[in-house]
Order: C-alpha cells, then sequence, then structure tokens
C-alpha cells in the first residue's frame, strides 16, 4: 500500500474524492472540495441546488453579476462529470471497503523475474465512474492554468450529483439554467469512462 506520500496530484484527489460516500443523488461534500480546488485557480463556484441535487457550476474568465456567472470568454470549454455513485451493495463482498480510496503497488516481471512495470491501483466506489475522470480534470486545469494564466477562453466544470440515479435534476437542470442566462457552451469533454 502506498502511504500516500509522492502520489500524483490526481492520484490523490481521485483518493479524496473516493473517501467520500456520496450516494446518489447525495453529493456529501464532493463539490466542496473541488469548488476549494477550483477557487484557488480563480474560478467563480456556484452551486445550483434542484430538488435533492447538487450541482457545481464554476467557471474561470467570466462575468458575475449578482454572485451568478454570466457572460464568458469564448470559447467556454466545459468538462462535465458526476460525484454520485451506486450503492456498493454488501460491503463483505469487496476486497477493500468501498470508500476506502484503498491504494495498491502492483509489480510485474518479465520471464528473467526482472521488474518491467510498477504501478499504483486505487481501490472504491467512483474510483472509474468517474471520480478519477473528475479529478484527471481538476489537475490538468490547475497545471494548464500555473503554465497559462492569461489563457484565452473559458474554463468551466459542470459537475452534478444526479447521473446515476434518476439524472433528472443535474445537468439537464443546469443546461437549462445556463441557456436561460445566455451562457453557451463551445466544447464539452465528458470523462465518464462509459461514454
Amino acid at each position: 500500500m502506498s502511504d500516500g506520500t509522492s502520489l500524483h496530484p490526481a492520484v490523490s484527489l481521485a483518493r479524496d474524492l473516493v473517501q467520500i460516500e456520496s450516494v446518489t443523488p447525495n453529493d456529501s461534500g464532493c463539490q466542496l472540495l473541488l469548488a476549494a480546488r477550483l477557487n484557488a485557480l480563480g474560478f467563480h463556484c456556484e452551486t445550483l441546488r434542484y430538488h435533492d441535487v447538487t450541482n457545481l457550476w464554476a467557471v474561470r474568465n467570466a462575468d458575475v453579476v449578482n454572485d451568478k456567472v454570466g457572460s464568458t470568454a469564448r470559447p467556454l470549454v466545459v468538462f462535465a462529470g458526476h460525484t454520485d455513485v451506486v450503492p456498493s451493495g454488501p460491503k463483505d463482498e469487496w476486497t477493500h471497503p468501498p470508500f476506502s480510496g484503498t491504494i495498491e503497488t502492483h509489480t510485474s516481471l518479465n520471464t528473467d523475474n526482472e521488474i518491467v512495470l510498477t504501478e499504483e491501483r486505487l481501490y472504491g466506489r467512483g474510483a472509474a465512474d468517474m471520480k478519477g475522470g473528475i479529478a484527471a480534470f481538476v489537475t490538468a486545469v490547475e497545471r494548464f492554468v500555473e503554465a497559462h494564466p492569461d489563457h484565452q477562453g473559458s474554463i468551466g466544470f459542470l459537475i452534478t450529483s444526479d447521473e446515476e440515479g434518476p439524472a433528472k435534476h443535474g445537468t439537464r437542470e443546469v443546461v437549462e439554467e445556463l441557456k436561460r442566462r445566455g451562457t453557451a457552451i463551445d466544447m464539452c469533454i465528458v470523462g465518464e469512462p462509459s461514454s
């Protein structure tokens, strides 16, 4: 097992997200964690709640009016994802507890018993679908903004806690709200592993 001191930032963030038990439609604080990271990069973060669903709309390089994101610099590139997970089922059927965020090191040897590959694997509900993807988005944007603080256009995040359930009060509702505001998304990247 890894002690976490030498983890890639995306793996570290993914582990932190996996450790939050966010069974649909509950976000349980995942989006607060993401908003803190994005605020530090100059994003304006807005929580949009519809029924029992929490959605995060975060944009960098946008006008803010009455604490709401208004017009954006173009193009607006949005990373979309979800923080909710399906129920874990019987926990005794898991190799590791579903919300432990356990990281194990695995080594592969060749026929001469020489190490050819060492990798760390993250285990837990949401590691692949899709907290790992969200962590990759956020850490990639952190590196991009650090390298290009005066970049052209706007970067957005649309994160919902309503993808694994009925999917009625998440992305659909946020997109309708953006239409009412006149906000047009030019490009969207979805990190869903099953898409």
